[in-house]
């Protein structure tokens, strides 16, 4: 029998919700780094696991399995990880009986190194092998270094209902993709996840009338590239152009999904990442304009503004084109929120390219970006084929004017809001005062005001006072009709 277990301290603003089996008796830890589909990704381990005879904990020293579920997406991700497996193996000399394993993108891309030459860890399993973690678990417990790193044409765990691992309470994620076709000179995505392959509507609508089932307020729906979203019955998006013709008059593109889930639940509140702008259709955006639920908010990579890098980068998309886009966006829906991806110092960006950067941010304005400098990363294209011969000192350099122009442009959006009532969904308890909550409004802007009746989930109309260039702070005037 599964027993659900859900503590809420409504006046702290402090949520766990974890999924216990009774009759359990080992434990899993499990952590988790890099992207949104990561942490989904360690809630469906968590369910497979839970059926094994293992519940989660949080006490790392108590744990008979401990797993990390890896980002490879940059060097700096993946020293954390090797430092935390270091720290892992202290434990164990501890607790000699705990095994060890790695999860994700690292295990797909160094799954010789970890267990052959270093020998760190007892397992390791790639993204799409997670049904296989029962019978690996089993050969490590026999002894055994137990490996699974096949990349599938059709998995994407659609039947696994996940174990929602340290929630709120109020928001999810909800994977409908998995894997990327665009395969972008500077990244590891499709080697290490995979070819896209979409996941069957019917079940995403079941997942999320679980969480509104469950009082969840909000879903984000998850891929490596929402934008490429396709259902015809199943399969990979590249064979489409071959399915019949009743399969392809009753497909379900990204736009489609998203009227369906607003329509479905007009009171739950839906977001989605991550788009790629060589694949949003307008359709999506007019879908955004046509529902309320669906939150002003798109996190939309450009990686470079200067055409010679992103045709380095096999972008399929012009500067122009990008631009054209926001255009569009800002024309259809003016109160949009933007975000950005952007890489200082990819191989052969000269001073100029650089400008060209700066440049599109001056135009587009996001409210805001996540930038790095640029890492090699083994097995790509431009790994293999291109020279990483901009300095060390100048990618800093650029990547800090990047980071400065950022923060300007975010201080300018949050000053637009000086004086509006927005809508917020209560997430917690502010992290610098027990007397306030925090949440987000429909552009994805943290809120910040004071708790006084209102509760955990609640939905709340705030007037903005004040701001800095990341948190908006204003005060309740009442509940919002979505309450």
């Amino acid at each position: 029998m599964r027993e659900e277990k859900v503590i809420e301290e409504k006046k702290q603003g402090k949520a766990l919700l974890t999924e216990q089996l009774v009759g359990n008796k080992k434990k899993l830890f499990i952590e988790s780094y890099g992207c949104q589909m990561n942490m989904n990704d360690s809630e469906i381990v968590a369910s497979i696991l839970a059926k094994e005879g293992f519940n989660t904990t949080q006490q790392l020293e108590d744990a008979d399995l401990v797993l990390v579920n890896t980002c490879s997406i940059r060097d700096k991700a993946e020293q954390t990880v090797r430092k935390r497996l270091q720290y892992y193996n202290k434990i164990k000399d501890i607790n000699p009986d705990m095994k060890v394993g790695v999860l994700g993108c690292m295990a797909e891309r160094l799954k010789a190194k970890f267990l052959e030459e270093e020998k760190i860890v007892d397992l390791v399993v790639g993204p799409d092998a997670y049904r296989d973690l029962p019978n690996l678990v089993q050969e490590v417990e026999s002894g055994r270094d137990a490996v699974n790193v096949i990349l599938s044409k059709d998995e994407t765990y659609g039947d696994v209902s996940p174990v929602r691992l340290n929630s709120n309470g109020v928001s999810a994620f909800v994977s409908i993709t998995r894997g990327c076709d665009n395969m972008c000179t500077f990244c590891v995505v499709p080697f290490t996840r995979g070819r896209e392959r979409s996941r069957d509507p019917k079940s995403i609508i079941e997942e999320i009338q679980e969480l509104k089932d469950k009082n969840f307020k909000e879903v984000t729906l998850l891929g490596q590239n929402v934008d490429s979203y396709l259902w015809y019955g199943g399969g990979l998006k590249k064979d489409f152009k071959n399915a019949s013709e009743i399969a392809k008059a009753t497909a379900v593109n990204f736009a489609q999904l998203l009227d369906i889930c607003a329509t479905e639940f007009p009171k739950m509140r839906f977001r989605f990442s991550t788009s790629n702008p060589q694949d949003m259709t307008l359709d999506v955006i007019h879908v955004m304009a046509k529902h309320r639920n669906i939150c002003k908010y798109i996190h939309l990579p450009v990686q470079s503004g200067s055409n010679k890098i992103l045709k380095a980068m096999n972008r399929q998309h012009t500067r122009e084109e990008y631009m054209e886009l926001v255009n569009s966006i800002y024309k259809i829906v003016p109160e949009m929120a933007l975000s950005q991806d952007m890489i200082a110092g990819f191989c052969g960006e000269s001073e100029e390219d650089h400008q060209d950067t700066l440049d599109m941010m001056n135009y587009v304005k996001y409210s805001f970006g996540f930038m790095f400098a640029y890492s090699e990363r083994p097995g790509t294209l431009a790994a293999k084929k291109m020279e990483d011969d901009v300095p060390e000192a100048i990618k800093k350099r650029r990547l800090q004017e990047i980071i400065s122009l950022q923060q300007e442009h975010s201080l300018f959006r949050t000053k637009e809001q000086l004086g509006k009532t927005q809508e917020v969904l209560i997430e917690g308890t502010s992290k610098k005062s027990d007397a306030h909550w925090k949440g987000r409004n429909t552009q994805n802007t943290v809120v910040v005001f004071p708790k006084e009746k209102y509760l955990l989930g609640d939905f709340v109309n705030v007037k903005v006072e004040d701001c800095t260039s990341t948190t908006l702070i204003g005060k309740a005037v009442g509940y919002s009709e979505n309450n």
